[in-house]
């Protein structure tokens, strides 16, 4: 199936989800049917989730690895690539912060909007557990790599590989004959993606009439004007991205954009990052980037670079304090984006982490925490729109690191061949990024 033709099936299926949700809606509503019906089907989606973390683990391992060994000896590089990575990523997560306190200042979505506080049961799943400064860098260094491979904690997993990598080549020749298998493993991988993909359309149609079976269409209508917001608020941070992006790839921006078309539907439709992530990177790939430096820079940014959450972050935030007529002064503000800031880089793997680290902010700033609950019913819809923005986040990323490395070797555009950067691997031989 073509990509083209994927992006096509994803999209009926996820307007077939909306329409039969809403019917077992209509239908089961006064009795258990539309509870039993979201239960059972929502199976469907969480088998394709698992299929797809079932590779990441191996994935980013291998290809960690690979690209690491292949750097060479010397470890200046690698001190490069780390500077400049963090350097972008630090610089996007202030960015991103920043425009959701602008954006929820300018268009207000809950001055004046009169919400009845849900059921405290609803917030059974928001619990913090390891936030903080602390809690972090804890959670950085894994006691067992296995126990993170099981757990599919992807910053473990990438501290492991660099370490792992770092020692292959070292010892040169003598690691050769491993490198090379785990070259294959990550082939073998990303095969396995291109067989899961196929009942993609399957799992979204699960996904999406499941929350609408459960909840309702006309959720959406409550809440029309604070998802609207966001909405507006997402589409000017992508645009922020891909203008920052074009400083440094030009008119190539726009090929990256539609390499990603389909990843990043995949990450809308089901309304998670993880789904997207091996088409990412296979995807990354294929537009020209090196296999050492996306598979070090797109891992990285599932725990660093998560654009759409962070902008959610003070968005939500502001939110929350508007509808409770709360005004905090520029200074308060100053400080919650700062906060959110380091809270939310410990919250990478926890289930609806942007709403788990406001549980744990915004008592600071005499906020109620019990306002989450407020956006808990639409907060599905809501990491639909952050789960994409994430994808195209750290795509751009990792195209900006690989060419300030020469490591981005442009591929043909519709029958035309542009402009390549030269790249060539440690053997001398030009390096090819497709699979």
């Amino acid at each position: 199936m073509t990509s083209k033709k994927m992006t096509h099936f994803i999209i009926g299926a996820m307007i077939l989800g909306i329409f039969a949700g809403h019917l077992v809606y209509l239908w089961g509503n006064e009795t258990s049917l539309a509870k039993e019906y979201s239960e059972n089907i929502s199976i469907l989606t969480d088998i394709f989730l698992r299929l797809i973390k079932m590779i990441i683990a191996p994935l980013v391992f291998s290809t960690l690895v690979v690209g690491m060994a292949r750097m060479g000896s010397g470890g200046g590089s690698i001190g490069r690539i780390t500077f400049k990575t963090f350097g972008w990523f630090l610089m996007m997560s202030i960015l991103s912060l920043a425009l959701g306190l602008i954006m929820v200042h300018i268009l207000q979505p809950g001055t004046g909007l009169n919400l009845p506080l849900p059921d405290s049961d609803a917030a059974k799943d928001l619990q913090a557990t390891g936030s903080g400064l602390k809690g972090f860098f804890q959670h950085i260094f894994p006691t067992s790599v296995v126990e993170a491979m099981a757990k599919n904690e992807i910053l473990q997993i990438v501290v492991f590989s660099l370490f792992f990598g770092t020692a292959a080549s070292s010892l040169g020749e003598r690691a050769k004959a491993l490198v090379d298998m785990l070259d294959t493993v990550a082939h073998i991988m990303l095969k396995i993606t291109t067989s899961v993909m196929k009942v993609a359309p399957i799992a979204v149609f699960a996904a999406v009439s499941s929350e609408i079976a459960l909840n309702g269409i006309g959720v959406i209508g409550t809440y029309a004007y604070f998802m609207a917001s966001f909405y507006i608020g997402v589409i000017v941070l992508l645009i922020v991205i891909l203008a920052i992006g074009s400083i440094f790839l030009g008119k190539n921006i726009f090929h990256l954009v539609r390499l990603m078309r389909e990843p990043a539907l995949l990450a809308f439709t089901t309304a998670s990052s993880e789904a997207a992530y091996p088409k990412t990177l296979e995807q990354i790939e294929r537009f020209g980037c090196s296999n050492r430096v996306a598979s070090f820079v797109l891992p990285m940014g599932y725990s660093f670079n998560l654009d759409g959450s962070m902008m959610y972050c003070t968005f939500a935030a502001i939110f929350i304090a508007q509808i409770y007529g709360i005004d905090l002064s520029l200074s308060q503000q100053m400080l919650l984006l700062g906060l959110l800031l380091v809270t939310s880089k410990g919250m990478a793997g926890v289930p609806r982490a942007s709403l788990v680290v406001l549980t744990a902010v915004l008592p600071t700033f005499n906020i109620p925490p019990q306002g989450v609950l407020l956006i808990l019913a639409v907060d599905h819809f809501l990491d639909m729109a952050r789960s994409a923005i994430n994808v195209f986040g750290n795509a751009v990323a990792s195209a900006v690191i690989a060419k300030s490395e020469n490591e981005l070797h442009l591929r043909h555009i519709k029958g035309k061949t542009s402009k390549s950067s030269g790249h060539r691997d440690s053997s001398g031989k030009e390096h090819s990024a497709k699979h």
